[in-house]
């Protein structure tokens, strides 16, 4: 079946085509939700506001609707994206600028020397509030549209969550209300059976990336930047009230590459403390250092944030990945099968780790770690084994000085706030300042030695597929083989493949070269074995169908001439998604 076909069929299949006309019919039998456009698009015309367009909520989203966008909030979201609309423009062609800018002429990342004078003087980031003292250990990837989970951790006895809507979060439209629905309950009390907001673990609200817009909202004519979104809504409804309580609002940004990306979230921060009455600096920000770019920029990044900077975070795929988006064509930079080569333990992976901790510690913030993706087992024996193995990685990084890091199975968060109290019982390692450190150049971008593994290849294939598998879903992450994947580690796979077949690298020990071939016949064992395991279930029509789109948007991309530079931005504006999602179902009925 060749890539048409498999479209067609997903697209044309009968239960998909009897859902999506249940859905319209269902319109045109209660048009409750496209009212609640049409009184909203009234109102803000009424006020004076001509260049919004609010797309309908989806069926049973209504009450979400109502409660989140409301003219005064859609007036101060709109107000927020035409304030920034031309730095955010700028930000991207930045981007794309320096990317041409590698490629043609060869050249590799460096300490600033015009900023030479920000690393060598004397400054500190400002105090962080009582509860961001103590962040020993977060909930990482709780996309909050997910309540069963999102509740499991409201009542753990975690420092923070990462109430995600980036790297674990599906940004479908009934995700993203459900999402901030959950957040604005949260905060407000409403949710049962979880503590008041200000006895929970601390929100560290996590927005969508730069690279993601919001197709639901347009500002004079153009959608709107989807951190802007995220942001602006969650600041809008609960952010006076988390300041209220001294529990807020405190954010987690991700994938900036660089200080003026800083600054640019920096005047959005002191622009909307304005509007909402808020003092400068409560708004507090850990910056995810998820790109190779940002790591020579860590100090400016603080520089810039230092007034709202709630310190740094490393992790290991996103950045993994990275070295891809940035000098994959290159033979120099072909990453190693990640199963096999490449951790924490790693040259440039240590390196980064050590000068992010040096950096923080320097200037008096929180230097945290990544997340750890296990998953408990039920079998008393394996799930000691596990937790073992958890700790064991995570312990490293407290030795190097780390003031916290994430875990993804609640748990795991008493194991690992057991670690801090034996082995670092204060409530930060600012102390430890690693004057031991001297990290060069060189050393963060020195690839660790390695080769190609067929279970490597297969592994990156199956987490790639399935990701996509899950996304057409509405899910943001998945289980596999004991651990949870998301956004990030369906980046480092996909890219690794893609770089593989681009240089042609041999399976280490054979005269096996990867190619689109041996990828194509790998995605096809992987579709037949998965059809017929009895850990999925893909017995449905539909659910095979959804499979088969996702292999074949998977081949796609992994075969593309240019690299994609985000996977979530490729699939977000795919054709396949937005009919999964009914993103232009018509609603004028």
């Amino acid at each position: 079946m060749n890539r048409l076909e498999v479209y067609k069929s997903h697209f044309l299949s009968p239960a998909l085509s009897n859902f999506r006309s249940s859905k319209i019919a269902l319109k045109g039998a209660a048009n409750t939700n496209v009212d609640d456009r049409k009184n909203l698009m009234k109102e803000l015309e009424r006020l004076g506001v001509k260049d919004v367009e609010v797309e309908a909520p989806p069926m049973g989203y209504e009450e979400h609707f109502r409660t989140l966008l409301t003219p005064e909030a859609v007036i101060f979201l709109a107000d927020l994206c035409r304030t920034f609309d031309r730095d955010v423009h700028q930000l991207h062609q930045r981007r794309l600028i320096r990317k041409v800018q590698l490629d043609q002429t060869g050249a590799l990342p460096d300490f600033h020397p015009d900023s030479a004078s920000i690393r060598q003087a004397d400054w500190k980031v400002k105090p962080v509030p009582r509860r961001l003292q103590c962040r020993h250990v977060d909930l990482g990837d709780v996309s909050p549209s997910n309540t069963e989970h999102f509740v499991k951790a409201l009542r753990s006895t975690a420092q923070g969550i990462q109430t995600d809507f980036d790297d674990g979060h599906c940004p479908t439209k009934s995700n993203q209300l459900l999402g901030w629905y959950n957040v604005y309950l949260s905060v407000h009390n409403l949710l049962p059976d979880v503590p008041c907001i200000e006895k929970a673990p601390v929100l560290m609200l996590r927005p969508r990336a730069w690279n993601m817009v919001e197709h639901s909202i347009l500002v004079a004519g153009q959608e709107v930047p989807g951190p802007l979104v995220d942001f602006g809504l969650l600041m809008f409804h609960v952010g006076q009230r988390l300041f209220k309580m001294e529990s807020g609002p405190y954010f987690y940004l991700s994938k900036v590459e660089g200080f003026l990306e800083a600054r640019l979230w920096d005047k959005i921060f002191t622009w909307t403390e304005q509007k909402l009455g808020l003092p400068h600096g409560s708004i507090k920000a850990c910056v995810l250092i998820e790109n190779i770019l940002a790591t020579f920029e860590m100090e400016e990044i603080l520089y810039e944030l230092r007034d709202h900077s709630a310190g740094l975070n490393c992790g290991i795929w996103d950045y993994s990945a990275s070295f891809v988006n940035k000098f994959g064509h290159r033979k120099d930079f072909v990453l190693p099968d990640r199963s096999k080569y490449v951790n924490m333990d790693r040259h440039f992976l240590k390196s980064y780790m050590d000068l992010l901790i040096q950096i923080c510690h320097k200037r008096g913030c929180h230097a945290t770690g990544g997340m750890s993706a296990l998953l408990l087992p039920d079998d008393w024996v394996a799930r000691q084994q596990v937790i073992e193995r958890a700790a064991s990685s995570k312990l490293k990084e407290i030795h190097a000085g780390v003031d916290g890091f994430m875990v993804y199975d609640v748990g795991l968060v008493k194991v690992m706030q057991e670690l801090f109290k034996r082995f670092a019982p204060g409530v930060n390692q600012n102390g430890v300042k690693r004057m031991d450190v001297k990290v060069t150049a060189g050393d963060l971008l020195r690839m660790p030695a390695g080769g190609v593994t067929e279970e490597g290849l297969l592994h990156n294939i199956s987490v790639g597929v399935l990701f996509i598998e899950a996304w057409l879903r509405g899910k943001g992450h998945f289980y596999y083989k004991g651990c949870v994947e998301d956004s990030a580690t369906a980046e480092i796979s996909r890219s690794q493949v893609w770089q593989w077949i681009k240089h042609q690298a041999y399976i280490e020990g054979t005269t096996v070269k990867v190619t689109r071939h041996l990828v194509q016949e790998a995605i096809g064992k992987l579709v037949q074995q998965t059809m017929l395991s009895p850990h999925f279930d893909f017995n449905s029509e539909p659910s095979r169908h959804r499979l088969l789109a996702a292999a074949e948007i998977f081949e796609e991309i992994v075969t593309k001439r240019d690299f994609p530079a985000f996977v979530t931005t490729y699939l977000y504006e795919s054709r396949t998604f937005l009919n999964a999602h009914s993103y232009h179902v018509k609603r004028h009925v």
